[in-house]
């Protein structure tokens, strides 16, 4: 073309596709580096009803908060309390406090001044910081210290001696915060096409992933990883109990069976409680779920644990009883 005549005005070509220009009628959500928050799902839009799940949630906070922090507290302090049957129980308590406090302070903020946002950094937060597999490997680890304790006592110190229990509790947390990390680098990678709506109250891997163009394919391997450890740690805990029950109904005297029995059972119902809510969360059919029955199956595993296992733990306990009105009395001793 001669140089004296005037070139044809070009379009500049779109840096991305908008929701009109994307062709053949498809349209292309926004991917996740442009994404700075998300919108979590509200249990209601009535203002009454979402100023009651404001006081129902802030009672269940400070609930797992005050017992948490007691049970904590107490071991710490009572010296009697410094043996292996007890070292697992303040890391429990400390996964609890920090699951739940991830999870109860953003949803009760957002009832109370009527939103649903979360930021992209705090989505983040709640994901890695909700870790479930490091609790179900600590419950796991808590059933190998229950059954060296009942079926080889003589044993235990050798077996579970501080250092023992030290290595345990990180290879429980390592394994936990590994298993998350893999998956929130996989998830948190993934392009975003499906828009910023989680479908939880809480930011939580599924439910994000539901939100990625081609979720569970990049996932797969990644889930057969935790699914596996799950199951590992159930079959883990189910044999331990059945050796367990077994050795306890061998004792001749029912004093002893009595107390044998009453050392179990609050890790058992820990564990039932844990993994009844946690499997019926993930693992219901399609046919049952519906929006309302899930926000409840949610709140059944995200924030009844937390709030119940310290009362479990100290109601069975005569040992953690005593030194619970301990410390509470030594509380108000120097309060006045």
């Amino acid at each position: 073309m001669p140089s004296h005549l005037p070139r044809p005005a070009q379009k500049p070509w779109p840096l991305r596709y908008s929701y009109d220009s994307a062709p053949c009628g498809r349209k292309q959500m926004p991917n996740s580096s442009s994404i700075t928050q998300f919108l979590l799902l509200a249990f209601t839009d009535t203002r009454e009803l979402q100023l009651l799940h404001f006081w129902l949630f802030l009672g269940i906070y400070l609930a797992a908060l005050l017992g948490n922090s007691l049970i904590i507290t107490t071991i710490a302090c009572d010296q009697h309390l410094h043996t292996p049957m007890y070292f697992f129980l303040p890391s429990l308590s400390l996964l609890d406090l920090g699951s739940i406090s991830t999870i109860v302070p953003k949803s009760t903020s957002n009832s109370l001044w009527d939103t649903r946002a979360i930021s992209y950094p705090g989505c983040a937060a709640q994901v890695f910081l909700f870790a479930i597999s490091a609790e179900c490997a600590l419950l796991t680890v808590m059933s190998y210290n229950r059954y060296v304790a009942i079926c080889k006592p003589l044993h235990y110190g050798a077996l579970l001696g501080s250092r023992a229990c030290v290595h345990m509790a990180a290879a429980a947390g390592g394994t936990g915060f590994l298993n998350v990390l893999l998956h929130m680098a996989n998830t948190f990678s993934l392009p975003l096409c499906k828009g910023n709506a989680v479908d939880q109250f809480f930011s939580e891997i599924p439910q994000i992933l539901k939100l990625s163009c081609f979720s569970y394919f990049r996932e797969a391997g990644l889930i057969v990883l935790s699914v596996s450890l799950a199951f590992g740690c159930f079959v883990f805990i189910v044999l331990s109990y059945v050796q367990i029950f077994r050795a306890v109904l061998r004792i001749p005297s029912e004093q002893g069976r009595h107390k044998a029995f009453s050392t179990c059972v609050p890790h058992l119902t820990v564990v039932s409680l844990f993994v009844n809510t946690g499997v019926f969360a993930y693992l219901k059919p399609p046919s049952i779920s519906s929006p309302s029955l899930d926000l409840v199956v949610s709140f059944l595993y995200s924030l009844v644990p937390p709030a119940v296992n310290p009362l479990i733990y100290s109601v069975r306990n005569q040992e953690l009883k005593v030194a619970l009105k301990k410390v509470i009395q030594s509380f108000f001793c120097q309060q006045q």
